[in-house]
């Protein structure tokens, strides 16, 4: 099946940013094709989970086995040309719901695994703020303590909020998350762009039955 991390480094030599999420998201998909000719690649492919329609964002299929991707793509302010293309990405903030939602992802590959058996899962988080993979240096009565996902965090068990989180934050999200298996998380390099807020790094959770 299809090495992410290879695919990933190769993008990056390419693409050393991107405007947006479903930028990232069809970049990486057109690299796997050129990497992976022989696949089959579908984006925002629909399943079924837990009697719910959801949509996966890319899969990938070759013969019986099936990869499931889901991207994420958050930023801080960024104003840079690279050749004659101009990038101004936004401070999008709200961290707290974003590693809500990363975990979200994995659980729902967990789930997905369950349904579709010979499939592997990725989630794969692409930012240049550094607040994501730093580890807090006090976070014990952070709101969002168990949706931390700093470098060397390992996720595992029943994830909640704290009683304090305002309604605003957990609306639609409050829903406690129970993962299968465990994760250890380890952020690598992606590109570093000479200009403010231009060092860009990404995490990949690989969600498999082995």
């Amino acid at each position: 099946m299809i090495e992410v991390i290879n695919v990933i480094n190769q993008l990056s030599k390419k693409r050393p940013i991107f405007h947006s999420e479903a930028d990232f998201q069809y970049s990486l998909a057109w690299r796997i094709n050129e990497i992976y000719p022989s696949v089959e690649i579908r984006l925002e492919k629909r399943a079924l989970l837990d009697n719910r329609e959801v949509y996966f964002d890319i899969s990938v299929s070759e013969k019986d086995r099936t990869a499931i991707i889901e991207v994420k793509y958050k930023t801080k302010d960024v104003r840079i040309k690279i050749g004659d293309e101009e990038f101004k990405l936004k401070n999008q903030g709200a961290q707290d719901q974003a590693r809500y939602d990363f975990i979200k992802d994995i659980l729902r590959l967990e789930r997905a695994l369950e349904v579709y058996p010979k499939s592997v899962g990725f989630a794969i988080f692409l930012t240049n703020d550094s607040s994501y993979w730093s580890t807090p240096k006090q976070d014990t009565d952070s709101i969002d303590k168990d949706f931390r996902i700093h470098n060397g965090r390992v996720l595992s068990g029943l994830l909640s909020w704290k009683e304090e989180a305002s309604k605003g934050t957990i609306n639609k999200r409050d829903k406690i998350i129970r993962l299968r298996k465990s994760y250890r998380l380890g952020w690598r390099n992606y590109s570093n762009i000479e200009n403010r807020n231009g060092r860009f790094r990404y995490l990949t959770v690989k969600v498999a039955d082995e």
